[in-house]
C-alpha cells in the first residue's frame, strides 16, 4: 500500500511536469504565429506598393483592382487572427476552492487545539480529572486524529495534512506535560518520546511533501514552553526540549528546502531565551545551563547557514547577511552578559570575544577550501573575525593600546582591500577608522584632563609619555592610509558613487590633520596647564586667620599665546606644504579659511593675551612668589613673527593659479586691518610701559590718520580703489573718534596736537587727490 502511494505521488508530480512544459510550449507556438502573421502583413504591403507603381506606369488597372481588393480582405484577416492568437486566457481565481479545500481545514485544527486546551484547563482547575487520566486522554486524542488524518491522505492529501500535523501539535504537549507538570514519566523516557515525535513529524513532512505539517506540527510544538508552570525549574528540560525541535526542523528545511521553516525556528528560539534570560536567569543557578545551551542554539543555526550555503550552492544575497551577523551577535550579547555578571567570568570576556573570532576563521579557513563557495560568504565570515578582535581589545585592554590596535587594523584592511582588490576589506576599514579616531579622542580627553598636584604619578612629561607616542602612531598610520587613497594606481571601491568618493577623500586627510594638530597642541597646552596647577600657594598676610590661595595667572595667558601661536605655525606650514608638493585647489580654499579666521583670534584674543602679561610686568603683583620677567614683554614680538608668517602664506596663496578665484581684494583688508591693529597695540603696549595716559585717544588717534594717509598714497600708487575708499572710511572713523571721545578729556596742548595732526594729514590726502587725479580719473573711466 505504502509502494502505491508513493508512485501515485511521482506520477502526480510528473503530471504536474508535463504540464507546465504543455502551457509553455502553447505559448511559444502563440507567440511564432503572431510573428509569422506580422511578416505576411508586412509582405502585402510590399506588394501594394508594386502594385501602386505598375498603375502609376500604364499597366491593367482592372486586374490589380481586384487583386488588391482580395488582399486587403486578407489583411483584414490576418489582423484579426492576430488578435485572437495574441490574447491569453485570463486565469479565475478560485477564491471558493481555495478557502474551501485550503484555508478552513488550518483554522479548523487550530480552533480544535484551541477547544481542546481549554477544555482541559477547565478540568485541571476544577479536578475534574486525575493527572494520569488527563495524560491518556490527550494522546488517545492525538492518536485518534493521527489514525483518522492517515486514513483520509490517499484521497484528501491536504486536509490529511493538516490532521497529521494537529495530531503531532497535541502530543508534544501531551508528553512535556506528563513530565514537567505530573511527573508521570521520567526524563530518559521524556526525551525518547520527544525524540521519536521530532523523527516522525520530519518524515510526515517528507512524506506529504508539506510545509503545513512542519509548520503545525514542529513549530507549533513551540508554544509548549510558553505553557512552563511558574517555578517550575525545569531550565534544562526546557532547553532541551527546544533543542530537539529546532534539530528537527532544521533538517527539514535543509531536506527540502524550506527556508521559512529556518527563519521562524531562528526567531522563535531566540526570544525563547531572550524572555528566559530577562525574568528568570540567576547566575548562581543557571550559569553553566545558560552557556551551554546558548552555545548549543548558536552552533545549530550557523551550521544549518553554512549547509544552506555550501551544499545548496546557494546565491549570497542581504538577508543571508541579516541572518548571519545576527546570529553571531545574539550569541555574543547573551554570552558577554552571563560572564560579566559571573566573578571569574568577567576576567574572561576578552578571551571569550577572541574565541568568537577563532570560530568565525575557522568557518572562513572551511570556506576558502571549498572550490564552488561564494567569495561574498568568505568576505563576511573573515569580516566577522576582524569585528570580534576589534571588539576584545577594549574587552581586554584599556587606553591607549584600544587605540593604536584599532587604527593598525583599519590601516592593515583599508590596504589590503584597496592594493589588492578586495572591497569587503576596504569597506570593513572605514568604520574601523571611525572608531579609532573617537577613541583617540576619548583617550585625550582623560590623559590630558587627570593631573593633580598630590598625586606625582599623574604628571606628564612633555613629549616624553605614552600618549604622545600613541597619537604620533595613529597619524602615521593615516598619513599611510592618505598615501595609499593618493596612489592613482589603486580604485577605490566607491568609484561609481561620486558623491561618497569626494566625501571619502576629504574625510581621511581632515582625520590626519586634525589628529596631527592636536598631537601638539595637547601636549602644549598640558605643560602651562601642570605649571599653573603647581603655582598653587597658600598666602596668609599678617592679620588674616585662614589666608588666601592664589595662582600664577601668567601661566594661563601663555598657554593661550602659545597655542594661537603653534596654530599659526599649523597653518602657514599646511600652506608651504600645498603650495609647493600637493597644489591641491580645495586644501587651498580650505586652508585659506583657516589662515584668515587663526588671524582674527590672534587680533582678539592673543593681543588681548599679550596686554594682560604686560599689565603683569608692569605691576609685579606677587613678584616675590612668582618670577614675571620681561618675556612677558618678549614673547609678544615672537607672536607677532608668526602673525607674518601666516600672513606671507595668504599672499602667496592668492597669488597661486590653481586656486583659480580673485580675493586679493580680501586679502589687501585682511592685510592692512591686520597691520593697523597690531600697530594700535604696539602703541599702547609702549605708550603703557611709559605711563602715559592719552594712549587711547592722542596716539590712537594720529596713528589711525597717519595710516589713511598712506592707504590713500598706497592707493593711487597702484591703483587700487578700494585701498583709498578704505583710508577715507578709516578717516572718517577716526575724525567720529575725536569728536565723541577724545577732545571729552583731553587738556588744551593734547587737543591742539591732535587737531593740528589731523587738519595736516587732511590737507596733503587733499593734495594728493588733486595732484595725481588725471590717474584716479583714467581708472574709473577705464
Amino acid at each position: 500500500m505504502t509502494d502505491n502511494s508513493e508512485r501515485i505521488n511521482q506520477l502526480n508530480k510528473k503530471l504536474e511536469l508535463l504540464m507546465k512544459r504543455h502551457d509553455e510550449f502553447s505559448r511559444e507556438i502563440r507567440s511564432l504565429r503572431a510573428e509569422l502573421n506580422e511578416l505576411k502583413f508586412s509582405d502585402i504591403k510590399e506588394e501594394k506598393l508594386i502594385t501602386d507603381e505598375a498603375v502609376e506606369f500604364g499597366q491593367q488597372k482592372v486586374a490589380t483592382d481586384s487583386s488588391l481588393h482580395e488582399q486587403y480582405r486578407r489583411q483584414e484577416q490576418l489582423k484579426q487572427t492576430a488578435q485572437t492568437v495574441n490574447k491569453s486566457p485570463k486565469t479565475k481565481i478560485n477564491f471558493e476552492k481555495l478557502i474551501g479545500e485550503n484555508l478552513i481545514n488550518k483554522i479548523g485544527i487550530v480552533i480544535t487545539i484551541i477547544g481542546v486546551s481549554i477544555g482541559a484547563k477547565y478540568s485541571i482547575e476544577h479536578d475534574l480529572i486525575s493527572p494520569l487520566t488527563r495524560i491518556i486522554l490527550g494522546y488517545l486524542t492525538g492518536f485518534g486524529l493521527l489514525g483518522f488524518g492517515m486514513k483520509l491522505k490517499k484521497k484528501y492529501d491536504n486536509f490529511s495534512a493538516v490532521l497529521v500535523s494537529g495530531a503531532i501539535a497535541i502530543m508534544y504537549f501531551i508528553t512535556y506535560a506528563a513530565y514537567d507538570f505530573y511527573d508521570l514519566i521520567p526524563q530518559v523516557m521524556t526525551f525518547v518520546l520527544m525524540v521519536v515525535l521530532t523523527s516522525f513529524t520530519v518524515l510526515a513532512a517528507i512524506n506529504y511533501d508539506k510545509q503545513v505539517i512542519a509548520h503545525i506540527g514542529l513549530v507549533g510544538a513551540y508554544a509548549v514552553p510558553l505553557l512552563l508552570s511558574e517555578g517550575s525549574g525545569e531550565v534544562a528540560v526546557l532547553f532541551s526540549y527546544i533543542a530537539i525541535i529546532n534539530i528537527g526542523i532544521l533538517f527539514l528545511a535543509f531536506k527540502k528546502y524550506w527556508k521559512p521553516l529556518y527563519y521562524f525556528s531562528f526567531i522563535v528560539t531566540w526570544l525563547i531565551y531572550f524572555f528566559w534570560f530577562a525574568s528568570t536567569y540567576q547566575t548562581n543557578a543557571h550559569f553553566a545551563i545558560a552557556l551551554i545551551f546558548l552555545s548549543i542554539f548558536f552552533v545549530t543555526f550557523y551550521i544549518t547557514f553554512l549547509a544552506y550555503k555550501l551544499l545548496r550552492h546557494e546565491k549570497f544575497e542581504i538577508d543571508d547577511v541579516l541572518l548571519l551577523v545576527a546570529n553571531s551577535f545574539i550569541f555574543y550579547s547573551f554570552g558577554y552578559a552571563i560572564l560579566v555578571k559571573h566573578e571569574i567570568g568577567e576576567q574572561l570576556l576578552g578571551l571569550f570575544s577572541l574565541l568568537n573570532a577563532v570560530l568565525h576563521f575557522v568557518i572562513s579557513a572551511i570556506i576558502y577550501r571549498q572550490k564552488n563557495a561564494d567569495k561574498q560568504l568568505f568576505f563576511l565570515t573573515t569580516g566577522l573575525v576582524l569585528v570580534f578582535i576589534t571588539i576584545a581589545i577594549p574587552v581586554q585592554l584599556d587606553g591607549s593600546w584600544v587605540t593604536l590596535l584599532w587604527v593598525s587594523e583599519a590601516t592593515l584592511l583599508f590596504w589590503i582591500g584597496r592594493t589588492k582588490r578586495v572591497p569587503i576589506y576596504e569597506k570593513l576599514a572605514y568604520p574601523l577608522m571611525i572608531l579609532s579616531f573617537f577613541s583617540i579622542v576619548h583617550d585625550w580627553s582623560i590623559a590630558y584632563n587627570s593631573y593633580y598636584t598630590e598625586l606625582t604619578d599623574t604628571k606628564i612629561t612633555p613629549l616624553l609619555n605614552i600618549h604622545f607616542f600613541s597619537s604620533v602612531l595613529f597619524v602615521a598610520a593615516f598619513g599611510f592610509i592618505n598615501f595609499v587613497n593618493g596612489n592613482k594606481n589603486y580604485t577605490i571601491v566607491f568609484a561609481t558613487q561620486k558623491g561618497l568618493t569626494k566625501t571619502i577623500n576629504f574625510i581621511l586627510p581632515a582625520i590626519l590633520l586634525l589628529t596631527l594638530y592636536y598631537t601638539f597642541r595637547l601636549e602644549i597646552a598640558n605643560y602651562w596647564n601642570q605649571l599653573y596647577a603647581d603655582s598653587y600657594l597658600l598666602i596668609k598676610l599678617e592679620g588674616q586667620r585662614y589666608g588666601d590661595y592664589f595662582w600664577n595667572f601668567d601661566y594661563k595667558a601663555f598657554k593661550s599665546v602659545w597655542v594661537v601661536n603653534y596654530t599659526l605655525l599649523f597653518v602657514t606650514l599646511l600652506a608651504v606644504v600645498n603650495i609647493r608638493k600637493l597644489k591641491n585647489q580645495q586644501l587651498a580654499f580650505i586652508n585659506l579659511i583657516l589662515l584668515v579666521f587663526v588671524i582674527t583670534v590672534f587680533l582678539i584674543q592673543g593681543l588681548y593675551m599679550l596686554s594682560e602679561l604686560r599689565e603683569s610686568y608692569v605691576q609685579q603683583k606677587l613678584a616675590e612668589y612668582y618670577r614675571i620677567g620681561a618675556f612677558n614683554i618678549g614673547i609678544r614680538y615672537i607672536s607677532l613673527a608668526f602673525v607674518a608668517a601666516a600672513l606671507i602664506a595668504c599672499y602667496k596663496y592668492v597669488h597661486q593659479d590653481f586656486l583659480q578665484r580673485n580675493v586679493k581684494v580680501a586679502f589687501d583688508f585682511l592685510l592692512h586691518t591686520s597691520i593697523l591693529w597690531i600697530a594700535s597695540s604696539e602703541l599702547i603696549n609702549w605708550m603703557d610701559i611709559a605711563e602715559s595716559t592719552q594712549s587711547y585717544k592722542l596716539g590712537l588717534s594720529i596713528l589711525w590718520g597717519g595710516y589713511s594717509l598712506l592707504l590713500i598714497a598706497l592707493g593711487i600708487w597702484k591703483n587700487k580703489k578700494h585701498l583709498r575708499i578704505g583710508a577715507i572710511s578709516l578717516f572718517g572713523a577716526t575724525l567720529i573718534k575725536l569728536f565723541v571721545y577724545d577732545i571729552s578729556h583731553l587738556d588744551t596742548i593734547s587737543k591742539t596736537i591732535v587737531f593740528v595732526s589731523l587738519g595736516i594729514l587732511l590737507l596733503i590726502i587733499s593734495f594728493l587727490y588733486n595732484k595725481y587725479k588725471h590717474i584716479i580719473s583714467n581708472e574709473i573711466e577705464e
